[in-house]
């Protein structure tokens, strides 16, 4: 029996590696094509696009586990139905719980890994590769000071007629693009400082620029060096309840700083939502987020067990092409179940561990119906 054990371990295994490589890599086809249309922007070469594609690898195979789980198991047990091979471990005496066990353990492998992958590894290669990005298209991006974030910012035209050179620096980005606490300096060619503005508050509208609320700027003329002459030349203040701020940046260019909870860690989510309740903030969506976190990795056992009624289906029920097939429809549909409750959870408040759980716990009752099904015929 260890024989049967080891072997539907190591065809399941090999199936499931295979698929799962075919996935990255149709995705990445995908991410790299979408990449080249920034090529040639600013300093973004097809070089800085392959590494960044290669640095989204991680999240890939975090995102794709469950469905190659699905799909590599399908196909692995209806090879061995095909070839006969499945009716002669049922005889030797796999009872139909004996592979259920088997799946189960190959499946707490996967789940080990996926969670490794998820928490350890995607983050960190996520955010390097925006940051990647952001130097190759010339935005230079740091969040590791207690400042805030620092941008540059480049503008042709200064209103008077010369380049200026910007710092920006920004204290909070929030998850509806919206910013808090700007401070902007602004310096001549010559790197001489002449304006400092500061802001409470600044929201994107789109193809226009940022717009600023309580601004306040401080304009400084432009001095001659070691010139002590006399001058009427003096810095000038302005107030403004609102401004429009004409600039290239958008909330893109804030990515590594936008708060995107599907591709934050288990472990920051957590600390994020402690966060928020300290400070009396809605918590929704990223405990929805952290609760998917948690249990997404176990939907690749979820996903094993509905791979097991395709085995006791006879060869002229279906092909083996069918069979997989019908495993991909399956893993899309649970993909979608699975952002559908999201949405559905925050519009409705609905308990965020039942979010989660929900789409996991629907398609298990489905696999073992079906289980429970082709084991009564």
């Amino acid at each position: 029996m260890n024989t049967l054990r080891r072997y539907v371990w190591r065809e399941v295994a090999a199936s499931t590696g295979f698929v799962l490589l075919a996935l990255v890599a149709l995705f990445a086809m995908f991410d790299l094509i979408k990449e080249f249309d920034d090529v040639g922007h600013a300093g973004y070469r097809p070089a800085h696009a392959l590494a960044f594609v290669a640095l989204l690898m991680p999240s890939r195979t975090y995102e794709l586990m469950p469905i190659a789980a699905l799909i590599g198991t399908i196909y692995a047990l209806s090879k061995l139905a095909a070839n006969s091979e499945f009716t002669i471990m049922r005889v030797a005496g796999l009872t139909t719980q004996r592979l259920a066990i088997t799946i189960v353990q190959i499946g707490a492998g996967f789940v080990v890994l996926t969670y490794l992958f998820g928490e350890a590894v995607a983050p960190s290669a996520e955010d390097l590769a925006r940051r990647l990005k952001l130097r190759a298209s010339g935005s230079a991006l740091a969040q590791e000071f207690r400042s805030g974030v620092w941008v540059r910012d480049a503008i042709a035209d200064g209103g008077d007629g010369e380049p200026r050179l910007r710092f920006v620096n920004v204290n909070h980005v929030n998850t509806d693009t919206s910013v808090d606490h700007w401070r902007i300096y602004e310096f001549d060619p010559q790197m001489r400082l002449r304006s400092v503005s500061t802001a409470a508050s600044g929201r994107y509208v789109r193809g226009k620029g940022w717009n600023l609320s309580d601004v306040v700027e401080t304009s400084i003329p432009a001095l001659v060096a070691n010139d002590v002459s006399p001058t009427s030349q003096h810095t000038e203040v302005i107030r403004q309840p609102e401004r429009l701020w004409r600039s290239g940046l958008t909330p893109e260019i804030f990515g590594a700083l936008l708060l995107q909870p599907e591709r934050m860690g288990a472990l920051n989510l957590s600390r994020y939502i402690r966060h928020l309740v300290e400070n009396r903030q809605r918590t929704d969506r990223f405990e929805i987020a952290f609760w998917n976190k948690m249990f997404y990795p176990l939907a690749i056992l979820v996903m094993m067990t509905l791979a097991l009624p395709f085995a006791y289906l006879h060869v002229r029920s279906g092909t083996t092409s069918l069979k997989v097939f019908s495993g991909i429809m399956i893993g899309v549909v649970f993909y979608a179940m699975n952002k559908l409750f999201s949405h559905l959870g925050l519009l409705n408040t609905w308990p965020p561990i039942v979010v989660a759980a929900l789409p996991g716990l629907l398609v298990l009752s489905v696999a073992l119906g079906a289980l429970y099904w082709v084991e009564r015929r």
